[in-house]
């Protein structure tokens, strides 16, 4: 299987720190790479991450405000100068569409490469390709904002002990998978499904109905905790979650592994984030991001 991982290329929510980044997150799959969130400095982080134009085949932002896309002008005028062979589909809340358009002919540049925008206007599918199915489903937050959720097909897993007994083995097990069936045995007697793995990102919004529909058995969710669940009331406020709420919707959506980030400049101490997402009852793999990290998706079960 190709690589699976996420890239941080940012972690810092409405104003930079000497240490965070503008948000930027690159989920590497199979061979695509999609970017999610390009804040300001995108392209820079991108450089010190070992993060090229070329790697690129989707952008997909959660809503426009400029911490989660200031960096798509620098983003976009580089898939241009570098001249990148392939598509690039851009995915965003259509009500934003004149800000998409100002950030994408922000300055003058030759455009070299053809973006394919898809703007997101309702809850539901974006994209299925043989590798994964893109959904969007609305957060609640001051502006319009969407979160996505990456879907791979179930297969299924042959299973050695089944093949022994019904005497299938060499080429004839390829035929099985191909055909579905060998002489008077079923793919289904010999095998088992091999659930698919599912990615998930939540950015700026409070709890809702989508949040939880993203979160879904998500092997690897990466979601937003601005703030420590002392300021829960200025969390709701700006239409934000807290660490104590992430680590809520984890343990509750049954998600393997929780990556929090967007954090607020007035916390200097990640502990705390952690300590809080393990106090909401999350068991799982958790992870406090920090800027350049790379966070693989959890191997199958």
């Amino acid at each position: 299987m190709s690589v699976r991982e996420l890239v941080v290329l940012g972690t810092a929510s409405q104003v930079p720190t000497r240490h965070r980044n503008h948000n930027g997150y690159l989920l590497r799959w199979d061979g695509e790479g999609i970017l999610f969130d390009p804040g300001e400095g995108t392209q820079r982080q991108m450089l010190r991450a070992g993060v090229a134009a070329h790697d690129l085949n989707r952008l997909c932002v959660t809503h426009f405000h400029g911490d989660h896309s200031l960096g798509l002008a620098g983003v976009i005028q580089r898939i241009n100068l570098d001249r990148v062979p392939h598509e690039i589909t851009a995915h965003y809340p259509a009500s934003g569409q004149r800000f998409f358009d100002r950030l994408r002919y922000a300055t003058a540049y030759r455009e070299t490469v053809g973006v394919t925008e898809v703007p997101v206007a309702a809850d539901g599918t974006l994209a299925v390709t043989p590798s994964y199915t893109l959904d969007a489903r609305k957060l609640s937050h001051p502006v319009e904002s969407y979160g996505y959720r990456l879907t791979e097909p179930d297969g299924r897993r042959m299973l050695p002990e089944r093949l022994a007994a019904h005497g299938i083995g060499g080429p004839d097990v390829g035929v099985l998978q191909r055909e579905g069936r060998l002489g008077d045995v079923t793919l289904e007697e010999v095998s088992e499904v091999r659930r698919g793995q599912r990615f998930a990102f939540v950015m700026d919004t409070r709890l809702c109905e989508g949040v939880y529909t993203l979160a879904e058995g998500c092997d690897l969710l990466v979601i937003e905790s601005t703030f420590l669940d002392e300021d829960a009331e200025l969390a709701v406020e700006h239409g934000h979650l807290t660490a104590g709420q992430a680590g809520t919707v984890a343990r509750e959506a049954g998600v393997r592994h929780l990556v929090l980030t967007h954090f607020s400049q007035r916390y200097s101490e990640p502990d705390e984030f952690e300590r809080q997402a393990r106090a909401a009852g999350f068991e799982g793999e958790l992870t406090v991001a920090y800027d350049l990290q790379r966070v693989p998706v959890p191997k199958r079960r």
